[in-house]
């Protein structure tokens, strides 16, 4: 059995990584919330703590909603010093965001519109092909800013 609470280390050469593998359920956004908070930490970027769980809970959240996968990847990078993505990849490369609005009653809809008021930028990347099955997976990514 994996132990879902490992430390998280830093990379000591090239652009810093961070990614746990996760059972797509809803419960999985509090080790995801876990793991973005130890890894800001460990990067001293501690102010996009709260803005980047959020964000990981609503893609851990959206994931464990629209897709039947039963795992899911959490990534956690920083492609520049000023810059770290947190992406969620998933085998359900037909279920894509789409961003639309919520209505006042609607309990449900609001996750993309958190995503996209706290973030820098989000989107999707497709991953992998297959000659016959297309591609495999997907990534949700949103970037976040640190003030330096």
């Amino acid at each position: 059995m994996t132990s879902l609470n490992k430390p998280v280390q830093s990379t000591p050469s090239g652009h810093p990584l961070y990614s746990q593998s996760l059972p797509c359920e809803t419960q999985s956004a509090a080790h995801g919330r876990r793991l973005i908070r130890d890894t800001l930490g460990v990067w001293h970027l501690d102010d996009l703590t709260d803005s980047a769980e959020l964000i990981t809970s609503e893609l851990i959240a959206n994931a464990a909603r629209h897709t039947t996968c039963l795992s899911i990847r959490l990534l956690v990078t920083r492609p520049s010093e000023a810059r770290v993505r947190i992406g969620v990849v998933d085998g359900a490369p037909s279920c894509l965001p789409v961003f639309r609005p919520a209505g006042a009653d609607d309990e449900r809809g609001r996750g993309l519109i958190l995503i996209d008021a706290l973030a820098d930028r989000w989107g999707y990347t497709l991953l992998g092909t297959h000659p016959l099955r297309g591609f495999w997976g997907k990534e949700i990514w949103a970037d976040l800013k640190a003030a330096l």
